[in-house]
């Protein structure tokens, strides 16, 4: 059986430009069904769209694709309203988004079930599951169309980072704003320790002299990178054992490049060089490992004597390079990672009972596996291949 589903795939990745692999159950992978597949299948994205997807974000079991000029599609889990189509409905195929019809989409992000959009004129809608007051509304309503933010009407939005329950904006003007889950401080400072949400943006201190540029989120974690390189962590921990509800500068020796969060672990990149954070609660160690599994700590020193930067050195582990490649691209899912090499070569390793690794079966891997995804000299340019990834589902799309 696996043999007959490689044979297939390998004939229909031949003509595919975007792929999906992994969990399915709730039509995540986009490519018409249910179900779960060990190995990369065609992402039925519309052919006009084919050179033209600049962003995928995939979050519990749904996902969104943004082109270059705008436009977005969603599919998946549908349960709470999170692709935006005025229903309740899974669907198990890229649909456009039809009340973005005259807008044009700059940003996008998930998160467990909810999904935010950004205008190019820095209006932010959203919609999805709101219980945890993830919305940003001020209520805890869920929402089946997009809804306009009222907080931010007055404002410019620039970038979203989606968590589990939490949700990050990045202001025109270098404001980073919160709501959402609150239990781990992954929205920043609570009034009280017994604050479980809030369901109003609400700001989030210490950038005051940095310009950021992007955020990151993923379980109960944030981050934010500014223009320096320099990465800020706050949430659940990732570094050291307490959680923290103040951004902190972490791996100041480091200038960072691309970040990417998972539920215990993160992934970054800096130089073309990766390291890794945390650790992958499904990591399970084979006794016949190759010795390519033991991991290169870098001697780096930290400028604090707080719990967070004296244990970073510890926590901070490089990936040894893949034939001497540099990487080009990162992702990562709760407990899964990808990455894209300079040379276009794509890469998983993590957890993998659901096929979410692309090997053709449901293993754990300690150290990045190659990736088939069919004749990549078909593709004009090989390293700007993206990854990406979704909970338990992973997502590749070829720029032609």
């Amino acid at each position: 059986m696996i043999a007959m589903e490689k044979a297939a795939a390998e004939e229909d990745r031949e003509e595919a430009w975007a792929w999906t692999w992994g969990a399915g159950t709730d039509g995540q992978l986009g490519h018409g069904g249910f179900q779960d597949h060990h190995l990369p299948q065609p992402l039925l994205l519309p052919p006009r769209c084919r050179g033209r997807v600049s962003f995928v974000s995939g979050g519990g079991a749904h996902a969104i694709a943004l082109t270059s000029d705008g436009e977005v599609f969603t599919w998946g889990r549908g349960t709470h309203g999170q692709l935006g189509h005025g229903n309740v409905e899974n669907i198990p195929h890229p649909k456009f988004v039809k009340f973005f019809e005259n807008y044009t989409i700059t940003c996008v992000s998930t998160g467990w079930n909810h999904s935010g959009f950004v205008t190019d004129s820095g209006q932010l809608f959203m919609c999805g599951e709101g219980s945890f007051g993830q919305l940003g509304t001020g209520d805890n309503q869920s929402r089946n169309l997009p809804f306009e933010v009222p907080f931010f009407t007055t404002k410019h939005v620039e970038k979203l980072a989606f968590g589990m329950r939490h949700s990050l904006v990045l202001l025109k003007g270098n404001s980073v704003y919160g709501f959402g889950s609150a239990r781990r401080g992954q929205v920043g400072k609570s009034a009280s320790k017994n604050q479980k949400f809030y369901n109003i943006p609400r700001l989030i201190d210490g950038f005051r002299n940095c310009k950021i540029v992007n955020l990151y989120a993923n379980g109960d974690h944030s981050a934010a990178l500014d223009e320096s390189g320099q990465l800020y962590i706050w949430g659940r921990s990732l570094v050291g054992e307490h959680d923290d509800d103040q951004p902190r500068a972490a791996f100041p020796s480091l200038s960072i490049s691309q970040v990417a969060l998972g539920w215990h672990h993160a992934l970054v990149l800096s130089g073309g060089e990766l390291y890794t954070i945390g650790a992958y609660r499904h990591q399970k160690r084979d006794p016949d490992v190759s010795e390519k599994a033991v991991v290169q700590q870098p001697n780096l020193t930290t400028t604090s004597s707080n719990h967070h930067e004296s244990s970073s050195v510890s926590n901070l582990e490089k990936v040894p390079s893949i034939d001497g490649e540099k990487v080009a691209r990162i992702a990562a899912g709760t407990e899964h990672s990808a990455l894209v090499t300079e040379s276009g070569a794509l890469f998983t390793w993590g957890w993998g009972e659901h096929g979410q690794l692309g090997l053709g079966d449901t293993c754990d891997q300690v150290v990045p596996q190659r990736v088939n995804l069919g004749d990549s000299s078909s593709r004009s340019s090989a390293s700007s291949l993206a990854v990406y990834c979704g909970s338990g589902f992973t997502v590749a799309v070829s720029p032609a």
